[in-house]
């Protein structure tokens, strides 16, 4: 209750809260209670809390670092410095920070596929850094999976900006932040590279300095090297220069203006001119960015993008593995390897490996660790069964072969769920049903081989040339439904293998869509969209001042998935319909002001409610033979309702007219309606409005 009396601002203080919060005031000066929390709490403000521990700081020091400075560990276990960073530095001491990216891994698993399935053997260090296919999956923005490239606002700036050399790249990455996306410095940088502005220069000294990024000063090197080549700065006095401008303290700055057109006379640059380019500098300075920073980024952008270009299944593969734990990645990549026309197989308890593999150059097999639930022991020990003994013939036999205290029920359960054991010839639901059976008998065999006790079973007796084995009988259980079997998949890989709950819903995507999942980013911020979805994942909330409740929904499509907000409003008229796993139609307002498209919800129905809103209908007739008239009539003769039916046709001057039918021929729309119609006149005959 108090806590939410504070102001939700984070540089507020106690004491200002208590001055400017009347009810906050009030019950410090009247509840003891409250008098002492908020004095103990104003005594700890300001307190360090913990131990931050840098990500990737590393220190290096001549001597053990205990005769420099107090160490202690962490909860970890990590051996930390009792010093700050800061403090560490003005003691003389070297911190470097090492940071570890999971994309030099993507890289190296990358090379090794192509190795084995090609034979050829790559040195990352030595591709061409002109790569004409590089240079058009940059320009064509398809770098789902690149480095740093992927997020869609960075796919639509590759778009306008074109890449058509490595410097380009930096350029991109240095330029894709705040302040040079809000100063317009982006938007000049692109109409200065495509020749839509020209490019100027305030001194000659500053083209080849500046001729990279097309006139516009882009880096902090940048500006030592117009401090060394037009003011004779040496590079100690240009970084000194580079760190004023970044604090732009006024007393410092004007000192190193003096300093710098001083510079710049000695080396015969007029005063206007040199007060001219420290404007300039002075301007760009609050955007520079360090260009060695960028360009180690832009290398492994560059190196990403290459491998995707011209090892296309490789590069998916490794990629798919480094995001093995990473159910919503996997979904997405899944779907960007359909896109490139790689085909990713379903998990097969005979073909799979641990990790995703090339099978050909068009299709990749997922890997058994990517299965929910499925661990490494337990997939080190179905591999090492089957490379021992060859394929597995059935449920019975897998469980007779491996390590069942490292592959359990529920990792059993996973792999039938997942469809990985449907070589098998089952149905998963029977297999699930009797697994029980076949892990008690099976368990029993592995307990009397441990125990060195030779039983009936293990004997290599044959009959007619066959081992007599006795099976386990598998009760008679029917095949779950489709929706259930599909809910499963989903659940184990994050996407579905056998089908879509929604391809059933087909027609109804096509009549009350305005749009797909994967065509949002096309669209303007606030438009209005209609979209048909699954319901995948749901978060009810409550909003942050009013604590009023609300809902952020994950909506799925044939295409991909969408977040859609639910506020207050909106939520009072629907919470009913929100519900996992139910297909809506949901109405609302584009939101594209983040990375990822979100839909701002004005209205959402159950799909099969979705025939009830149509206002209108509209039948095209345009090149119909009128002896198809009368059996329209009847088809809505059949369908009596309330809802208006417009004849679109073109007249003699070819000029387009729509016609209402009587009010006899008003319709109830279904979806039986709409196919009869469609099916008399053909496809795409039919247009409604909500």
């Amino acid at each position: 209750r108090i806590a939410k009396m504070i102001p939700p601002d984070p540089a507020i203080t106690l004491k200002e809260a208590l001055t400017n919060e009347p009810e906050l005031s009030n019950l410090y000066k009247n509840d003891a209670q409250v008098h002492q929390l908020m004095d103990t709490a104003l005594s700890l403000e300001g307190l360090n809390r913990h131990a931050s521990i840098h990500a990737a700081g590393v220190v290096i020091a001549d001597k053990p670092l205990n005769e420099y400075m107090p160490l202690f560990k962490s909860a970890d276990e990590q051996v930390t410095t009792g010093y700050t960073m800061s403090a560490l530095e003005k003691i003389g001491l070297l911190k470097v920070d090492f940071l570890g990216l999971r994309t030099l891994t993507v890289i190296d698993q990358t090379l090794k596929l192509i190795e084995k399935t090609q034979g050829k053997v790559i040195d990352i260090n030595q591709i061409p850094l002109d790569d004409p296919k590089t240079y058009k999956l940059l320009s064509s923005a398809q770098t789902i999976g690149v480095f740093q490239l992927e997020s869609s606002g960075m796919r639509d700036l590759l778009r306008k900006l074109e890449p058509e050399r490595f410097e380009d790249i930096i350029a991109l990455l240095a330029l894709y932040r705040p302040g040079p996306i809000g100063s317009g410095m982006l938007d000049d940088f692109i109409k200065r590279k495509h020749g839509l502005i020209p490019i100027k220069y305030e001194h000659p000294k500053l083209e080849p300095i500046l001729k990279e990024t097309y006139g516009i000063i882009l880096y902090q090197e940048q500006i030592m090297q117009i401090a060394s080549s037009l003011a004779g700065f040496t590079l100690a006095q240009a970084d000194l220069l580079r760190k004023a401008m970044a604090k732009k303290i006024p007393e410092v700055m004007e000192k190193e203006r003096k300093n710098f057109v001083e510079g710049c006379h000695k080396n015969g640059v007029r005063e206007a001119i040199s007060n001219k380019i420290f404007d300039l500098i002075e301007y760009f300075a609050g955007y520079g960015f360090n260009k060695s920073h960028s360009a180690a980024y832009a290398l492994i952008s560059y190196r990403t993008a290459y491998l995707k270009a011209n090892y296309p299944v490789e590069f998916m593969a490794a990629l798919l593995t480094s995001e093995r734990d990473n159910t919503d990645k996997i979904v997405e990549y899944v779907n960007e390897a359909n896109r490139m026309g790689i085909q990713v197989l379903p998990p097969d308890i005979n073909e799979s490996d641990a990790l995703f593999k090339v099978v050909d150059a068009k299709t990749i097999r997922f890997g058994l660790l990517a299965i929910k639930n499925v661990g490494h022991g337990a997939v080190e020990s179905i591999i090492q069964a089957r490379i021992k003994a060859g394929r597995f013939r059935s449920l019975q036999d897998l469980c007779e072969r491996i390590d069942l205290r490292l592959v359990n029920r529920k990792v059993l359960e996973s792999l039938i769920k997942c469809g990985a054991l449907d070589y098998f010839g089952l149905p998963r639901a029977q297999m699930v049903a009797g697994l029980p059976l076949i892990l008690e008998y099976s368990g029993r065999i592995q307990k009397e081989r441990q125990k060195g006790q030779l039983s009936f079973f293990d004997l290599d007796a044959k009959e007619n040339g066959f081992k007599i084995k006795e099976a386990v009988n598998l009760p008679a259980v029917r095949e779950w439904p489709e929706p259930q079997l599909l809910s499963f998949e989903k659940e184990m890989l994050g996407f579905y293998v056998s089908g879509h709950p929604l391809a059933r819903y087909a027609h109804q995507l096509k009549r009350f869509c305005s749009t797909s999942t994967s065509k949002l980013s096309l669209y303007n911020d606030e438009e209005d969209v209609k979209l048909v979805g699954l319901i995948s994942k749901v978060k009810h909330t409550l909003t942050r001042l009013k604590q009023e409740k609300m809902a952020i929904i994950k909506l799925e499509d044939l295409e991909g998935a969408v977040e859609v907000l639910v506020f207050p409003q909106v939520y009072l008229k629907v919470a009913r319909y929100i519900q996992p796993n139910s297909v809506v139609l949901v109405k609302g307002r584009l939101n594209l002001k983040e990375d990822a498209p979100k839909i701002v919800a004005n209205d959402l129905f159950p799909i099969d409610e979705a025939y009830n809103l149509i206002s209108s209908m509209k039948i095209n007739l345009t090149g119909v033979r009128e002896n198809l008239f009368e059996s329209l009539k009847e088809i809505l003769e059949a369908s009596s309702g309330r809802v208006p039916i417009y004849l679109q046709l073109d007249s003699v001057s070819r000029s387009r007219v729509h016609i209402i039918v009587g009010e006899n021929l008003f319709v109830s729309p279904n979806e039986k309606l709409i196919s009869d119609i469609e099916s008399l006149l053909g496809e795409d005959r039919v247009s409604i409005v909500i």
